[in-house]
């Protein structure tokens, strides 16, 4: 039986030394054989689930979820303490180190005149810490973990501060209409088709930024509406008798038009 006194209510202190019991001898196994790229996944299932209790806009859920991301922070700290190379207070060290060193408006005397003035100000800071010389560097540092769709947006918006941009959304339309007809020509031809379709996404997001719509959220939005007129579909053929597997592309088309219009 190990040493641990149970309280009412825990704290932040409470959490590592149980995620610590857990990982030591004679706490659990699982725990114990867990590294970061065994969590890697959790990570980020457990990032996504906080923006899904964000989007309820239950505070409960919120708690919940916001919870989950913590251990799995506490979690790698764990794993790093036990290596000897840094522990949890060493990630509150430097991401508070990182929070004064970006807002000298604040914690020094430079002076804003707005929030768009700090943003402008913060990624200066952020390329001065990070020693990021040219604006191919930015690119470079976006990390491919990424969503494809956010880092295509994270990547186009740091291009764009080199001036290197449509002025307007035309210009972006008027891309992703050659984009295509790139990828039409591929398809026909049967080559570079990938590379084409990945062109055309791009010049996707591109229009998206111009919107000023997240291709994330946009992309899921269609993917709901999708799933809701399907829904519909296999309803309407179901009342008919029918299984959709069974029906013609033509029968099909006909009950889908007759869905987006309800």
């Amino acid at each position: 039986m190990i040493d641990f006194v149970r309280k009412n209510s825990y704290d932040l202190k409470d959490l590592e030394t149980i995620v610590s019991i857990l990982r030591s001898p004679g706490g659990c196994p699982w725990d114990a054989e867990q590294d970061h790229k065994s969590l890697r996944r959790a990570l980020l299932e457990e990032s996504c689930e906080v923006i899904e209790a964000i989007d309820e806009e239950s505070p409960e859920h919120l708690k919940e979820e916001l919870g989950d991301v913590l251990l799995q922070v506490v979690f790698h700290a764990d794993i790093e303490r036990e290596e000897g190379r840094f522990d949890l207070n060493a990630v509150a060290d430097g991401v508070s180190k990182k929070l004064i060193f970006r807002h000298p408006h604040v914690f020094g005397d430079v002076e804003v005149a707005d929030s768009e003035e700090v943003l402008v100000n913060w990624d200066a800071l952020k390329r001065q810490e990070k020693a990021q010389d040219t604006y191919t560097d930015t690119l470079t540092a976006v990390a491919k973990s990424l969503p494809a769709l956010w880092r295509a947006e994270k990547v186009q918006k740091k291009a764009k501060k080199a001036g290197f941009d449509w002025p307007d959304a035309s210009g972006a339309v008027d891309k992703l209409s050659e984009e295509l007809g790139e990828l039409k020509e591929a398809i026909s031809q049967g080559t570079n088709m990938e590379e084409e379709l990945g062109d055309l996404l791009f010049s996707v997001v591109n229009v998206s930024r111009f919107l000023k719509a997240d291709p994330e959220e946009a992309l899921n939005a269609a993917t709901s509406k999708f799933i809701s007129r399907f829904a519909k579909v296999e309803q309407m053929a179901l009342s008919q008798g029918k299984d959709m597997a069974q029906m013609s592309l033509e029968e099909l088309d006909k009950l889908w038009e007759q869905a987006k219009l309800t």
